[in-house]
Parts: C-alpha cells; structure tokens; sequence
C-alpha cells in the first residue's frame, strides 16, 4: 500500500520567527518530527506543492490542489492534504465538486498549534489521517482530533481550540481509536470514472447582513461581482423596512444569482417558512438548504465556471453533488 502526503502549508508546517509562526516546513519535515515513518506494509511518500499560511490560499490554489490529487490517483491508495486550518474547510469543499468519484480516499488534515511546538495537535491528526487514508472508503474528507468528516459538510468553528472543526447538519463519518476505523455513516459516493472538472469563477462575493446596511452597499457590490452568497438572519428572509435590501436583491436576481445561507451553525435556511423568506423566493433568491458556508460558496464559484444560465445554476446549486446537501 502506498499512501502520498501532499504538503500546503499552513499551522502544521510552521515554525517561529520574529514576524511570528510561518509555514516553511516540508512535508518531510512534519513527518519526522510527528515520529512517523513506514509502517507495516505501508509506504509514505511525499511532495510539496505549496508552503502557505491558509490564509493566502486562493481559488486558484485549489486546482492546483487539485490537479496533484487527480494525478496521483493511478499510483497510490490513499492521499493526505497538510493545510492550515483557516481555509480547510473552503479547500476541501471545493475539491468536492471539482473532483469527482474520486477512488481513494482523499483526506485534509492540519494542526492548531505547529509541528515544532509542544503537545502539538499534529501528530494526533497526522496518524488519524494516515489511519484513515489506509483502512478507510473513497472520498473527500477531512480528520481532525480522531473524527473523520465529510469534506462538504466541515466548518471550523473554534479559533483556537483543538477541536477546532465540527461536521455540520451531518453524522460524523467515522472516529479513529489507535488502528481501527470506527465507521458511523458511510456517505453516498458515486462510482463513476474519476473525473477532474476545475472550472471555476472566484468573482463571488459572502455578504453577512447585519442590522443598519447600506442598500447603496449592496447595489456598488453587486455590479462589481457574478454571484453573491447573502449570509443571512435564522432560517432566512432580507430587510425590506427601513432600509430596503430586498428591492437591490430583487434588481440584482434579474441578472446573477444571489444565494442565501444562514447565520446561524446548524438548521439551515428554510425559506417558505417566514413572510420574509417567502419575499425572497419571490425576488428570485436560491436557498441554500442545509449547506454550510464554505460549500455555498464554492459551489456558486464551481456552477458560475460552467453556465450564466440562472435556472441552470439553481438546478445546480439544489442538486446534491458530493453530499453537501440534504434532500428528501
């Protein structure tokens, strides 16, 4: 069995300096200093493709991501991401979509304190990722402190705490105890011919409304971008007292597709349910179900590089792709 670790970056890879924690770390070097090597009928290997902190990451990081996962497919059995934890969620969301029935396992996993530092998270995280990426089933997922979680249904929700991810409107996909998987869900994964499909459009814009506004805001913003990702109140609905949001939504749905997304960690936007929400049906806004964040956004990043075409796009935003959306 050979199992590839491709290095990015991020906490995990990085080490003091005067200007503060910086990814310079190698692959490698994270292995040696977790103190892991082959083990028993397993050989690691690895390659670097990036060396960023997370927060530079970019869309167009992600087919470059990308394309080295698609590549190693035919030689290994399982691939691991090293990246920084403040992106993750957004890179693994949007390697869902752009690569598909993927025939190994594919796992992302980093660290809330660095490889250099003591009692490091990363080892821990290291070997549930190798754990998995051996003895676990294809997909895209992400490990972190011995869960296993669906790459689109991750969002890192602590800013410094360990337990820095959690799997949301999801079950947990399986927990690694020592060498042994425990599986609790197994996702539905299709099982075509792997498929690379890295077109994308980064020209979308996260809007998280908010008391007071601007309508004028809003409007400059929504000239200036293809597709807008409103983040909204509860189970969903735009002001339109006051301040008149949903007239600049409604202009704006005419042209590009606005998506909207909630608040609020867990439920999901559910927007027949309130007069609100049922406006902003009407003006032409796309639900986003139960879809964190990061998926919302990078799947209208993901549909925008493949269609204008507005019914297209909600077809596709409301189609369950790679488990990022519950549908009855």
């Amino acid at each position: 069995m050979k199992i590839l670790v491709l290095g990015t970056g991020g906490t995990i890879a990085s080490a003091k300096t005067e200007r503060g924690y910086k990814a310079a770390l190698s692959a490698d070097d994270i292995l040696r200093i977790a103190g892991i090597k082959r083990r028993d009928g397993v050989k690691i290997e690895t390659q670097d493709i990036l060396n960023l902190d997370s927060t530079l990451i970019q869309p167009e990081d992600w087919v470059t991501i990308g394309r080295a996962v698609f590549k190693a497919f035919d030689e290994y059995d399982g691939i691991i991401i090293t990246h920084g934890t403040d992106t993750l969620a957004y890179t693994s969301s949007a390697l869902s979509f752009m690569i598909r029935n993927p025939p190994v396992p594919v796992v992302l996993t980093g660290s809330m304190l660095p490889i250099t530092e003591p009692n490091s998270d990363a080892p821990r995280n290291l070997r549930t990722a190798l754990t998995f990426a051996g003895k676990g089933f294809p997909g895209i997922y992400v490990a972190f402190m011995d869960k296993i979680m669906l790459g689109t249904r991750v969002s890192k929700v602590h800013s410094l705490g360990l337990n820095a991810f959690q799997s949301i409107n999801y079950p947990d996909i399986a927990y690694v105890k020592g060498d042994e998987v425990l599986v609790r869900h197994k996702p539905r994964i299709g099982n075509g011919e792997p498929l690379f499909d890295p077109e994308l459009d980064p020209n979308v814009v996260h809007i998280r409304l908010t008391p007071g506004l601007s309508p004028e805001i809003l409007r400059a913003v929504a000239r200036t971008t293809d597709g807008i990702v409103l983040e909204g109140y509860g189970a969903g609905g735009i002001p339109y007292r006051g301040r008149n949001l949903l007239e600049v939504v409604s202009e704006t749905a005419r042209e590009k597709p606005v998506v909207m997304t909630t608040q609020a960690l867990y439920g999901g936007v559910d927007l027949t349910r309130y007069e609100v929400g049922r406006r902003a049906l009407e003006a032409g806004v796309i639900p986003a179900g139960d879809m964190t964040k990061e998926a919302a956004l990078t799947k209208l990043m993901w549909a925008l590089g493949h269609t204008r075409d507005l019914e297209e796009i909600r077809k596709i935003m409301e189609r369950n792709i790679a488990g990022e959306i519950s549908r009855d």
